[in-house]
């Protein structure tokens, strides 16, 4: 081999880092199916109740698994998040996200009857028995080619779709139109339209539906915070009228500064709980409406006939509850501030007052200690004289004899011994005291 064919990455003995690959492979994982009009598709999107643990990827991946073994297709990696195949006469793609899990079958073709319920048979209903999880959305893609202009487009959508909701525009510098009402059909579906030009690549079709799946996808999981932000309003509401009371109680000084604190505390504990319940559904919320948005504006919608476009329509109608998530995720920090500071005053407050109770209660230790002192010092008077009894008794008995050679009297020996004594006993004690002091 000649060495100038060698990488410079193993003449420098430089070593790629395990991941290198499997990053560079995870910008290519997902690419837009080919479509060539006339063709339809089905969609479905399960999601585990949100009383569920995370999702179960194994359980995901065996129910795929049961799905192609049903028409004996090839399996995916056994790590694979993601899967594009055959399946019998058909293509799938399935995709496992952190919430949800994918599946869409792209038929060749279009039904006779427009959207016709039929079509979703292509999932078997006792696999749909034992989806890990729950509908989150369905949908009907119809494509076929634009024939006899954009009117024709316009007509058929609003036979197909309810007036009062139709969206429809040009995309993609007008190289498909695209119409929906974003509701429910009878048979639970969602129903989705692109109408194609001649001129238009498979690849290029493939983007438009693949956008469009994407938008009712993240769509509905944004809503997902619209519920949790009502239940979280009507909550916050009272907490918020006990709150208020508190705060509005700290400036009285008869209000026991210490039962307040406690119920503050009370109070923050519940918001601090409210927020670690809805944190990750309140996020998940913003970065589905991102994904939304980024995918509407990745269309390049144009008007068609004053109609209704989907920036529009998510304008209206999506934009609002969006703004109530944020809205009640903005109060409910905003509580739980409040609540904190709230916290933070009343603590400083109890302190405070502790502190005078403990000067107080050294105030009283010191005049304990006073009294306690001259106790003392009377208790040593006391002690002198006790002392000096019995030290006159016992000099005098040492005494007797040489007094009475003197013509001394017990009486007199006693007299004269006590001043002497007593003084001395007094200076023992005094040095006694005036040591350990």
């Amino acid at each position: 081999m000649n060495e100038t064919s060698i990488p410079s990455a193993q003449l420098n003995g430089f070593q790629d880092h395990p991941l290198r690959y499997e990053l560079a492979n995870e910008l290519h994982a997902r690419p837009f199916p080919d479509l060539a009009p006339p063709t339809h598709a089905v969609y479905l999107a399960i999601k585990r109740p949100e009383a569920a643990a995370s999702r179960d990827r194994g359980a995901d991946r065996a129910h795929l698994l049961e799905l192609l073994d049903r028409f004996g297709a090839t399996h995916p990696a056994p790590e694979a998040t993601h899967y594009f195949g055959e399946l019998g006469r058909h293509r799938i793609k399935w995709e496992c996200h952190t919430e949800f899990v994918t599946y869409t079958i792209f038929l060749d073709g279009v039904e006779a009857r427009p959207f016709d319920p039929a079509s979703f048979d292509v999932f078997p209903a006792d696999w749909l028995d034992k989806a890990p999880g729950q509908r989150m959305t369905s949908a009907l893609i119809r494509v076929q080619r634009l024939e006899g202009g954009i009117e024709t487009a316009v007509e058929q959508s609003k036979a197909w779709f309810v007036s009062e909701s139709l969206t429809i525009s040009e995309v993609l510098d007008g190289d498909a139109v695209v119409s929906a009402d974003f509701r429910i059909d009878s048979a639970g579906h969602t129903r989705l339209a692109v109408f194609v030009r001649p001129d238009v690549g498979p690849r290029r079709v493939g983007r438009v539906v693949q956008r469009l799946i994407e938008i009712e996808t993240y769509k509905t999981m944004s809503m997902l915070g619209l519920p949790r932000a009502r239940e979280l309003s009507r909550a916050m509401g009272e907490i918020d009228t006990r709150l208020t009371e508190l705060v509005g109680r700290m400036s009285d000084q008869d209000v026991d500064a210490e039962d307040s604190l406690s119920q503050l505390l009370a109070i923050a504990a519940e918001l601090e709980n409210m927020m670690a319940q809805s944190t990750f559904r309140f996020g998940a919320t913003a970065a589905y409406e991102a994904i939304v948005l980024q995918r509407i504006a990745a269309l390049r919608e144009q008007r068609v006939q004053g109609r209704v476009t989907f920036e529009e329509f998510m304008t209206r109608r999506f934009d609002p509850a969006m703004r109530t998530v944020k809205s009640t995720e903005a109060r409910l920090k905003a509580m739980a501030g409040r609540a904190l500071r709230a916290g933070g005053l009343l603590r400083t407050r109890v302190d405070v007052a502790r502190q005078a109770q403990n000067q107080d209660l050294l105030k009283s230790m010191d005049r304990r200690a006073d009294l306690q002192l001259r106790l003392q010092e009377t208790v040593e008077g006391l002690s002198v004289v006790a002392i000096s009894y019995y030290a006159v008794n016992l000099t005098s008995y040492v005494a007797y004899p040489f007094t009475e050679t003197l013509g001394l009297s017990e009486t007199v020996t006693e007299a004269m011994l006590t001043p002497p004594v007593v003084f001395l006993v007094w200076l023992m004690v005094r040095k006694i005291r005036k040591h350990v002091g």
